[in-house]
């Protein structure tokens, strides 16, 4: 049988997925960065090209403000904001709406945030992402608080036992394991990471890194991995990745660099853990993830010193990881090497994490233009889509079967061809 290069593509970001141990629902999008966490999608059938007047199903004003990204169970959409209140005061909210209309189904406070809280101009109140399993949809605001909900908004749990002082805000997501959510509380006072009680929001354990960067502040997100069948919690932070048993909390390995305010969630592919140091500098590292205690002179494979992101997360495709540097810089190198095959600018600035679906790659810039491309050995631009409006556009994409959810400052669009 011959198959098409779209059909080829599209069976290699399938047999990723199978290659991750994941059972990927193409209705589903669980959490940040989707089902495995890595920015991979099994949908079908996703537009190519769009604007503000072709191909938008539904276009839904959101309140308040908010940079997490939408997950969707069970045709429902959940998010978070932030609504200003009197004064300097936030209502951190989360919101569900329907995926086939855009209804906005429930809105409901979770916390109140008291008096000014300083946060990065790039950054919101509402910036950790959802993770919606097992009926329940958690929700993550740093220090002011995680909770559950039921998927009609009935708070099951609150918690604000986790304290730490951010700098410029909270933007990390929790990563569910089992029964207990996976959290990274990098401060500029302390940081630690630690396991809540996924039924009561209890504290199972807290493991400080047991570092002193001179910049302690960070935005991880943990990945959950199996390495010879047993798990382990991978957790970037300023100058380390640590990873941890994540039923106990004990340490297995770090790897140190220099770097802080780490954002990109790592990605884990070749038996490599892919992770970015953050700023000043970033660089790309590939780990083998099979050592103990602290492997940065054994088990660091490659480094990739140009191109790294320090907002944007990776994504790989067959055997190839591409990176998307803030400044615009596309770049794809070899999973097992870092060799690098090629380099494309893009232009402009970029935040959101990169998506492979459907046999494409997409990347959003910060003013909403969307650069879709093909994986492949040399750069293949497939299409570059721009809503009418401009507006800034940090939120990662969500996708389902025939649909892309793509969150703007003000609203959410439900982008499917035909439309």
């Amino acid at each position: 049988m011959a198959w098409s290069r779209c059909e080829m593509r599209r069976l290699s970001i399938a047999a990723v997925l199978c290659c991750l141990g994941e059972l990927v629902v193409a209705g589903d999008w669980t959490e940040f960065r989707g089902p495995a966490g890595q920015g991979i999608s099994a949908a079908r059938d996703l537009p190519a090209t769009w604007s503000e007047s072709e191909n938008v199903a539904w276009k839904t004003p959101l309140p308040g403000l908010g940079w997490s990204s939408p997950a969707i169970v069970e045709g429902r959409i959940f998010l978070t904001t932030a609504v200003p209140g009197e004064g300097e005061d936030q209502s951190l909210q989360a919101l569900c709406l329907a995926a086939d209309s855009g209804e906005v189904l429930w809105a409901r406070e979770v916390f109140s945030q008291r008096g000014r809280v300083e946060i990065h101009k790039k950054n919101s109140h509402a910036s950790a992402s959802p993770i919606v399993a097992d009926g329940r949809v958690y929700v993550h605001f740093g220090p002011h608080g995680t909770a559950a909900l039921s998927l009609d908004g009935d708070i099951l749990w609150k918690t604000n036992e986790l304290r730490y002082a951010p700098l410029h805000g909270v933007g990390g997501s929790p990563a569910l394991f089992e029964d207990r959510l996976i959290i990274c509380c990098d401060g500029h006072d302390v940081q630690y990471v630690a396991a809540l009680d996924a039924a009561t929001g209890d504290v199972l354990w807290k493991r400080d890194r047991g570092l002193s960067p001179a910049k302690g502040f960070s935005f991880g997100t943990p990945l959950v991995i199996e390495v010879n069948g047993k798990p382990q919690a991978i957790c970037p932070g300023s100058d380390a990745v640590m990873a941890y048993d994540p039923r106990t909390g004990e340490p297995i390995w770090q790897a140190r660099y220099e770097g802080y305010s780490v954002v990109p969630r790592p990605v884990y592919s070749h038996g490599l853990v892919i992770v970015s140091s953050g700023y000043d500098s970033p660089k790309a590292y590939a780990i083998d993830p099979g050592g103990r205690g602290d492997v940065t002179d054994s088990h660091v494979r490659w480094t990739l010193e140009r191109g790294a992101p320090t907002n944007p997360s990776p994504v790989v495709v067959e055997d190839d990881v591409y990176f998307v540097s803030d400044n615009g810089v596309l770049t794809c190198a070899a999973v097992e090497t870092g060799r690098v095959r090629w380099v494309q600018r893009l232009g402009g600035a970029f935040s959101a994490s990169l998506l492979a679906a459907d046999g494409r790659i997409y990347a959003q810039d910060e003013q909403g233009t969307a650069h879709v491309f093909a994986p492949g050995p040399k750069f293949e631009r497939l299409a570059e889509n721009q809503f009418a409006d401009g507006g800034r556009t940090y939120a990662s994409y969500a996708a389902i079967d025939g649909a892309l959810f793509i969150r703007s400052e003000s609203h959410l669009y439900r982008i499917e061809s035909g439309r």
